[in-house]
C-alpha cells in the first residue's frame, strides 16, 4: 500500500513539472510573440501618432496623445485641403500605373507560365525560367540609363505608360514563376480528358486550366501590383511631372527646415492604405495561390 501511495505522489510531482515547464515555455513563447508584434507594428504606431502631432512636436519622441501631445488634424486638413489636387493626381497615377502594370504582368505570366508548365521546348524549359529570373538578378539601376534613351526616342518620358512598361517588365518574373507552378501541378488528367472531347489546346486554356488557377491568379496580381505600388527608382528618374507616382510625393515631403515628419507620416498611411484593404480582401487566395507548386518546386 504504502509503495502504491508513493509512486501515486511521485506521478503527481512529475505532472506538476510537465505543467511547470509547459508553462514557462508558453510564457516565453509568448513573450517572444509579443517582442515581434511591437517591433513589427511600431513604425505603424509611430506614423499614427506622428500624422497628428505638429512638425515642432513629432520631434519630442512622445507617443501617448492628450496625455504627452495635444493631436491637431492640420496634416491631414493640408494633405487632402490645400495639397488635395496634387495628392489626387499622384493617387490616380499610381493606381493607374500599378494597375495598369498588374493586368499586363499577370496576362502574359499567366500565357509565359502556362507554355513552361505544361509544355517542353529543346531550348530547355529551366533556360527559359532563368531568363525571366535574370530580369530580377541584374540591378535595375543599371538598365536606367538606356531606359532613359529609348524612353527619350519614343517620346515616353514622363508618361503613364512609359512608367507601365518600365513595372511590367520588373514584375512579370513574379507571375511567370507563380503561375509556372501552379501550371506544372496542374492535374494531367483533366487535360487529356479535354482534349479527348474534343477541345483544342486553347479551349483547355481558356476554358479548364484558367478558372481552376484563380487563387495562384489573384497571389501574382498581388505580388506585382505591390512591387509596381512601391516602385521608386525608374520613377524618380523617368517621371517628373505628369506621370509622377504618390512614392514621389512621399519622398518630396521636405522643406527649407527639414523633413515635415508629419506629412512624411501622413502619406506613408495614405500610401499603405489600398495595398492593405486588397491584400485582407483576397487573403485567402493569396495563401492559397502561393502554396501551390511548394512541394514540387
Amino acid at each position: 500500500m504504502a509503495v502504491t501511495m508513493s509512486r501515486v505522489v511521485q506521478k503527481r510531482i512529475a505532472v506538476g513539472l510537465t505543467l511547470k515547464r509547459l508553462t514557462l515555455g508558453q510564457a516565453a513563447l509568448w513573450a517572444v510573440i509579443l517582442v515581434v508584434l511591437f517591433v513589427v507594428l511600431f513604425p505603424f504606431i509611430y506614423a499614427i501618432t506622428t500624422s497628428f502631432k505638429t512638425q515642432t512636436a513629432s520631434y519630442d519622441g512622445t507617443m501617448i496623445p492628450w496625455l504627452q501631445y495635444q493631436p491637431t488634424l492640420a496634416n491631414w486638413a493640408n494633405e487632402f485641403g490645400s495639397g488635395g489636387p496634387e495628392t489626387f493626381k499622384a493617387l490616380s497615377n499610381s493606381v493607374l500605373i500599378a494597375g495598369s502594370a498588374t493586368v499586363f504582368a499577370t496576362a502574359l505570366g499567366t500565357l509565359a507560365g502556362y507554355g513552361l508548365g505544361r509544355f517542353k521546348y529543346r531550348i530547355g524549359n529551366r533556360n527559359l525560367v532563368m531568363w525571366f529570373l535574370s530580369q530580377r538578378f541584374m540591378p535595375p539601376i543599371a538598365t536606367v540609363i538606356p531606359f532613359v534613351l529609348m524612353f527619350k526616342q519614343l517620346h515616353l518620358l514622363d508618361t503613364p505608360l512609359g512608367m507601365t512598361i518600365v513595372n511590367t517588365t520588373f514584375t512579370l518574373p513574379f507571375a511567370v514563376l507563380i503561375m509556372r507552378d501552379f501550371f506544372a501541378d496542374f492535374p494531367p488528367d483533366l487535360h487529356e480528358a479535354a482534349l479527348v472531347d474534343g477541345a483544342t489546346q486553347l479551349q483547355v486554356f481558356w476554358e479548364v486550366a484558367l478558372p481552376l488557377s484563380a487563387p495562384a491568379l489573384v497571389a501574382a496580381g498581388i505580388i506585382c501590383f505591390a512591387f509596381s505600388w512601391n516602385e521608386f527608382l525608374f520613377s524618380s528618374v523617368l517621371a517628373f511631372l505628369n506621370a509622377k507616382p504618390y512614392t514621389m510625393l512621399i519622398a518630396g515631403s521636405d522643406a527649407v527646415r527639414g523633413i515635415e515628419f508629419g506629412f512624411v507620416s501622413t502619406r506613408l498611411l495614405i500610401a499603405i492604405t489600398l495595398p492593405v484593404i486588397l491584400s485582407l480582401l483576397v487573403q485567402r487566395y493569396i495563401v492559397r495561390g502561393l502554396a501551390l507548386g511548394a512541394v514540387k518546386g
